[in-house]
């Protein structure tokens, strides 16, 4: 019989899998955005599997509760959420699934170089002091620099979605048209 912990493990990776499959073959682009979040809750779900509470938080903060709510905000501002996307040539669809047959490979080639043989050891204990001051620190090892840039990214893309969602229409004033005329 399979341990209560594989059958979780499973249920987690069905959900996972699941929802992001659909989130990339769904023809609706708000429909994609909700199993987009359905899949980040997930992985969020098995780093609390894994008992990493602190990477699990921090899944739900920024991809669930920011980029997720992001994508959506910028779908409703470009009132595209009702629309259904095209449908994919034929040769689209093949790259895609040459692309996941390569995926799965390249992923069976790393767990059987890496993972297979590998020493099992026991739950990893961080303290929270540890998390913050590596958040923190300038040093070789720190993680000031990528989080601000993560931090610039997201302004980036927030600042792309109102660009986009600005309309030109006919009684808007252009860019280029100088005020004095």
């Amino acid at each position: 019989m399979m341990p209560v912990s594989a059958i979780i493990f499973y249920l987690i990776a069905a959900l996972i899998l699941g929802a992001g499959i659909l989130a990339v073959t769904s023809r609706k682009i708000f429909r994609s955005a909700i199993w987009l979040l359905f899949s980040l809750v997930g992985i969020a779900a098995l780093y609390f599997w894994m008992q990493v509470e602190f990477i699990a938080a921090v899944q739900i903060i920024v991809y669930v509760g920011g980029i997720v709510v992001l994508i959506i905000f910028s779908i409703f501002l470009t009132e595209q959420s009702g629309k259904e996307m095209p449908k994919p040539s034929l040769a689209r669809s093949l790259f895609a699934i040459l692309s996941v047959v390569f995926g799965i490979l390249f992923s069976c080639c790393l767990i059987d170089q890496y993972f297979i043989n590998t020493i099992e050891q026991g739950p990893f204990h961080v303290s929270m002091s540890d998390i913050g001051m590596q958040m923190l620190s300038t040093s070789s090892y720190g993680y000031l620099l990528p989080f601000e840039v993560v931090s610039i990214l997201l302004l980036a893309a927030m600042i792309g979605c109102i660009v986009i969602a600005i309309k030109n229409k006919g009684n808007a004033i252009p860019l280029t048209q100088n005020s004095e005329s």
